[in-house]
């Protein structure tokens, strides 16, 4: 039926051409952003979720930081630590030469044992962005904030919602080469915790001393006090040995956590990645059929209009 009050025909091509319109607007959308679902009208439950795990990656990248520095950190700590191992071996070399040697070669050794006396205080006194592990105050060590060095390691959400941090800690009192806190006769470092010193005199002297003030070239010190200074060189090695091991041990599981959470964080990319990423491919074969709907419905609306014309016909002498 034809009517000069409705038409039909353009109605329905005027609303096929909408929908083409806002399809096209849709993909012309995903194609400059990459992205299918780009706000929460797109799709509100993928839309939480990827943002959430955004929100998630965010925070792994600040633990990748943290643990880059906390790297850094231990790195320094631990060079410094075989450095003054190295050191304390040469002083026990230098004690057991200057066993039944003269006050002039003691005298001597001793020279050099000053002189690697020197080099461990630089030890101590490594630090890497204003944080030293090696020069720490004993008096502390009771609290757990100081206690020990902490590098904050992982991030984790329960499905409650509950957020749970691990850290990776090391224990202060196992690398402290040198103590700030207490005195001369409670300092409980590596290098200046004291030990006596006994000599084998008919009626004997004892001294107390650290490795930082080791001398072997005093009018006290016989062999037996030699002995005596060897048994705390032996005592420090040990200690060393030990705290460089924690220190290593510390290191290997940064660097391990790093590579964890630098593929857990690709992981999360793909992860939303295939939750709002465009395909486009599929967006550009998209676009193409959607500009020719586009055309057809131009047309389509064109020829619906001009129907009315053959009733104006219809009137005309």
């Amino acid at each position: 039926m034809a009517s000069i009050l409705t038409n039909a025909s353009a109605m329905t091509a005027l609303q096929t051409l909408s929908v083409t319109n806002q399809n096209l607007a849709t993909t012309q959308n995903r194609i400059a952003t990459g992205l299918k679902i780009s706000e929460a009208s797109d799709n509100a439950a993928y839309w939480s979720i990827a943002t959430t795990m955004r929100s998630d990656n965010g925070a792994n990248s600040v633990i990748q930081d943290a643990l880059g520095l906390g790297s850094a950190k231990i790195d320094t700590a631990y060079s410094a630590m075989n450095k003054a191992i190295d050191s304390v071996n040469t002083i026990k070399n230098l004690v057991l030469a200057s066993k039944n040697a003269s006050p002039e070669d003691r005298a001597k050794n001793q020279l050099l044992i000053n002189s690697a006396i020197g080099a461990l205080k630089e030890n101590a006194g490594a630090s890497y962005a204003g944080s030293n592990l090696l020069t720490t105050d004993q008096a502390l060590d009771g609290a757990p904030a100081t206690a020990n060095f902490s590098t904050i390691a992982s991030y984790a959400r329960d499905s409650t919602g509950k957020v749970t941090t691990g850290s990776i800690d090391v224990a202060l009192a196992n690398t402290r080469l040198v103590d700030t806190g207490g005195t001369a006769t409670t300092k409980t470092g590596i290098l200046d915790k004291q030990f006596a010193v006994t000599n084998a005199a008919a009626t004997p002297v004892t001294t107390q001393t650290s490795i930082l003030t080791i001398n072997v070239s005093g009018a006290d010190i016989d062999n037996k006090a030699l002995d005596d200074i060897l048994t705390g060189v032996e005592a420090a090695a040990k200690g060393l040995a030990s705290g460089a091991s924690q220190l290593g041990a510390a290191k290997t599981r940064i660097d391990s956590q790093k590579s964890f959470i630098s593929a857990l964080s690709d992981a999360v990319d793909r992860g939303i990645g295939t939750l709002v990423d465009a395909d486009m491919n599929k967006e550009s074969a998209r676009l193409s059929a959607l500009q020719v709907q586009q055309q057809l419905g131009v047309q389509a609306l064109s020829i619906a209009n001009a129907s009315n014309q053959s009733i104006q016909q219809l009137f005309r002498s």
